[in-house]
């Protein structure tokens, strides 16, 4: 048996796991590079039984799948996952097992991403190096020293754009900092809103009203372009916005176009449409926005459930007994 691990890109698939077991089976290559086209990918992966996919980095589509006729397991870090069709791989004789997920990690860097945002934090911390390696000569009096002027959060109100298990740990914090909330989500239950001590609101009025406003949803043929120009203009330009969850569902014309215009305040973003980030994407250049690479799941305790789940998965399906197996149904 040959496995083939994807996309590790800090390099730390196998040590963050027990992989003794998958190793008396045969042998295990890892993949430290993303592989983007479909060519490329399928000259290196066709030897391999067995593929372990992180997320959605790399897409298995019905073409992909039937140029690996080796392949008989594909391991997707998650219990679900896009990239991956399903009714191809069954077509195909290839069983596709999920892993536990990454709990709260995505939840914290929403927090994370909107605190750089409401208090200037990576602005100020340029500004401080800066000063620094300069001598504080060039910046001026006081040295780059206090340029900005924060946003408080107690009294703010949160809007959370789907109020899923995420949303909700979302919307418990903000809670913490004592803001208002508000939530919608185009099937939101009343109930499920009130006992996240959320208002139940409209999709106008919640980016309307709201000071910041985060995106916590799944990904699908009815969310792409969820936030596109006309919610991006009820914002008022005091307002921020957080996308932690899938760059589609934010229209990235749009965004690009508010921010440039400054009819919004900032925007942090963890996703985006394509990923990685081309390095000529315009917004790596644009204004207010704090941009991070898709690192909502990528904590060392999620990468021991990941890649231990995996490991487990692949020695349940060499001994006949798959476990965790997904299915198009």
């Amino acid at each position: 048996m040959r496995v083939a691990i994807l996309d590790d890109y800090q390099q730390v698939s196998l040590a963050s796991a027990d992989w003794s077991a998958v190793r008396s089976l045969g042998e295990i290559d890892v993949f430290t590079e993303h592989i983007g086209r479909t060519e490329a990918l399928v000259r290196e992966l066709e030897p391999f039984d067995v593929i372990v996919a992180m997320r959605e980095r790399t897409f298995f589509d019905a073409q992909r799948l039937s140029q690996l006729p080796r392949l008989r397991l594909l391991v997707t870090t998650g219990m679900s996952n896009p990239s991956i069709d399903l009714a191809a791989a069954a077509l195909h004789g290839v069983t596709v097992c999920g892993t536990g997920g990454g709990g709260s990690s995505t939840a914290e860097l929403t927090w994370g991403l909107l605190l750089a945002l409401a208090r200037h934090i990576p602005e100020e911390d340029r500004g401080m190096k800066m000063a620094g390696r300069a001598g504080g000569a060039a910046l001026g009096v006081g040295g780059g020293w206090q340029q900005t002027v924060g946003t408080g959060l107690h009294g703010q109100r949160l809007g959370v754009v789907g109020l899923g298990r995420q949303g909700r740990r979302v919307a418990k914090i903000g809670r913490a900092f004592g803001m208002k909330l508000a939530a919608w989500s185009q099937n939101l239950d009343p109930d499920v809103a009130k006992k996240a001590h959320a208002e139940a609101v409209g999709k106008e009025e919640l980016f309307s009203s709201c000071d910041f406003v985060t995106v916590h949803y799944k990904l699908g043929p009815r969310s792409v372009g969820l936030v596109g120009a006309a919610e991006l203009a009820l914002m008022k330009p005091s307002a921020y916005l957080v996308n932690t969850s899938r760059g589609p569902i934010v229209d990235s014309a749009a965004l690009l176009s508010a921010l440039r215009s400054g009819s919004i305040a900032g925007a942090g973003l963890d996703v985006f449409d394509v990923e990685p980030l081309p390095l000529s994407d315009p917004l790596r250049a644009a204004p207010n926005v704090v941009l991070t690479p898709h690192l909502g799941y990528v904590t060392e305790e999620a990468y021991q459930v990941f890649y231990g789940d995996a490991a487990e998965d692949i020695v349940a399906f060499a001994n006949g007994a798959p476990v965790r197996v997904l299915s198009a149904s």
